[in-house]
């Protein structure tokens, strides 16, 4: 579904910006512009002129704030977060740019100047984890302090906690869920921060959040959902199959063994060498395949994720990421979806035909708008999906 770039990262990543208008993340004639100033494949001018755009709306918010019109400002910070972190998507590569370490900062500060300025205010959290702390958010969808259903919200590789807030957070909001959003490893601020990777075994990640999410009087602990978005759609169902206090899980881009679909990718030989690191033969067959803008993205993106330092062992890093022969262990109901033309995720059917607990399967296609990576353009249909099942699944029971 082409917007603007012929470049097919370029262009997803608009159509990422641009889908959450729904939510409040961005404006049409600002993301437009803004890509029209954009100098098609070059990263740097990406950033600056996102980066541009994103200090006016910035300044725009805080004008608003003096002028004591807190609706306005509200909004502003939201867009300025939204941009800063699409600013620094196409530097996402180690060596770690200076660049994407200042945007991110821009983002979370724009979001968390918007954090006091809802009714209920959101919650910046810090949730223990193994000897340091995770960042999140606790939002509530009132004031009232009797506990509700609650969805914990995990992001995949490049997203931010922030971002949770315009993907699935608002959503469930609106509907009377709180929602508890949190970086784990290799994401956000626990990646660009604190420099711990991504791991699979994220039941380790999890069990924690959800300790967190019990202690809160807010929280029903009979109705907790565990959401996960692009690589989360490997990372809740694996937290799922060992995590049982969970009433649900969703996988939106569901995944089912990461690493048999990274390897199909390449041939029975390559893959023998790369097994070998026999960095004399791989390094040119390499070169080669980062000239392609996706391949090189989803490469340059996984090696700093993972903390792998080249991308052949990054290719050995992912048979670890598989749910093949443990699916089964998942008890809750679970929702698994899938966009007809993603190309970053793949083996939800299998994933589906693998559990043995309540289950469901939706396919999202390209005729409703809903085909691209995790429906991208097409929040309202997948959260009315999605929404309307885990209504179901977590009905207070009579």
């Amino acid at each position: 579904m082409k917007v603007y770039f012929d470049n097919p990262e370029f262009d997803g990543q608009l159509l990422r910006t641009l889908g959450y208008v729904y939510y409040g993340g961005a404006d049409v004639g600002e993301c437009l512009t803004t890509a029209q100033r954009i100098q098609e494949g070059d990263a740097g001018s990406w950033y600056d002129e996102w980066c541009r755009t994103a200090d006016r709306v910035y300044a725009a918010a805080a004008a608003s704030l003096a002028g004591g019109h807190p609706v306005s400002a509200r909004e502003a910070y939201l867009r300025a977060s939204n941009y800063y972190r699409t600013a620094y998507i196409h530097l996402f590569a180690t060596p770690v740019d200076p660049r994407v370490v200042q945007a991110y900062d821009r983002q979370t500060d724009a979001f968390r100047k918007a954090c006091p300025l809802f009714a209920p205010a959101f919650e910046p959290i810090q949730i223990p984890y193994e000897g340091t702390t995770l960042p999140g958010y606790f939002f509530r969808a009132d004031a009232a302090g009797e506990p509700r259903p609650t969805l914990i919200a995990t992001d995949g590789y490049d997203g931010t906690v922030e971002e949770l807030y315009f993907e699935v957070a608002a959503a469930a909001l609106r509907r009377g869920y709180h929602c508890l959003a949190f970086d784990g490893p290799g994401q956000g601020g626990v990646l660009v921060k604190q420099q711990l990777y991504m791991r699979p075994d994220w039941e380790h990640v999890v069990t924690p959040v959800v300790d967190y999410a019990l202690s809160r009087p807010e929280v029903d602990p009979e109705r907790i959902a565990l959401f996960g978005v692009s690589f989360g759609g490997y990372l809740a169902p694996r937290a799922a199959t060992a995590e049982h206090r969970l009433a649900a899980c969703i996988a939106d881009a569901a995944l089912y063994d990461v690493g048999a679909m990274v390897r199909g990718a390449f041939p029975k030989e390559l893959l023998e060498q790369i097994a070998a690191g026999d960095a004399a033969v791989l390094q040119p067959i390499f070169d080669q395949i980062m000239q392609n803008p996706t391949q090189r993205f989803v490469f340059e993106r996984g090696m700093w994720v993972h903390g792998v330092p080249t991308p052949w062992a990054y290719v050995q890093a992912m048979p670890q990421y598989s749910l093949a022969g443990i699916a089964a262990q998942i008890r809750c109901p679970t929702f698994l979806s899938e966009a007809e033309n993603d190309r970053r995720a793949g083996g939800g059917k299998a994933l589906y035909d693998a559990l043995t607990c309540p289950k469901e399967y939706v396919l999202f296609t390209d005729a409703e708008g809903a085909g691209e990576h995790c429906e991208a353009g097409a929040s309202s249909l997948f959260h009315q999906r999605v929404f309307d099942w885990l209504d179901g699944v977590l009905a207070p029971r009579r």
